[in-house]
């Protein structure tokens, strides 16, 4: 069995900690057809970009751009789009190197938009990035 690379250990740190909000949430996969109640995060992968490099040992310094998709929907979805976003912010908040396996993570406000749906209540969405700042010995690892 091989040992999960930094990258994807520290996403799978982030999706624990969302998983832990009373919104559902996902890793990479489509929106359903039903949104809950409570809301709706998707943890996509983002990009790593360009990292920094340092000599000596030989390290790479990645400010990785991961995104949260948040989704609601229903008569009061304004108050609940807010409370989502509280949430996820508490969430990042409370840890910001999730148990130490990054260097810091924060997010970016987001930007809301309400989708309309044939024949149910609009969706509100937003796309929240979120920065995630750690150092590897290996891109690839």
């Amino acid at each position: 069995m091989t040992m999960p690379t930094p990258r994807e250990t520290i996403l799978a740190a982030l999706h624990a900690r969302l998983s832990a909000l009373p919104a559902t949430a996902l890793r990479g996969d489509v929106l359903p057809e039903r949104v809950p109640t409570v809301g709706l995060m998707i943890l996509r992968d983002g990009e790593p970009g360009e990292p920094g490099v340092t000599l000596s040992p030989l390290r790479y310094h990645y400010q990785h751009r991961a995104e949260i998709e948040a989704v609601v929907q229903g008569a009061d979805r304004d108050m609940t789009f807010a409370a989502l976003c509280a949430s996820i912010g508490a969430a990042i908040s409370a840890d910001r190197t999730l148990g130490g396996r990054c260097e810091w993570v924060e997010a970016e406000a987001p930007r809301p938009v309400d989708l309309p749906v044939d024949g149910a209540a609009s969706l509100k969405a937003a796309v929240i990035h979120v920065i995630l700042h750690y150092t590897t010995a290996d891109p690839l690892a």
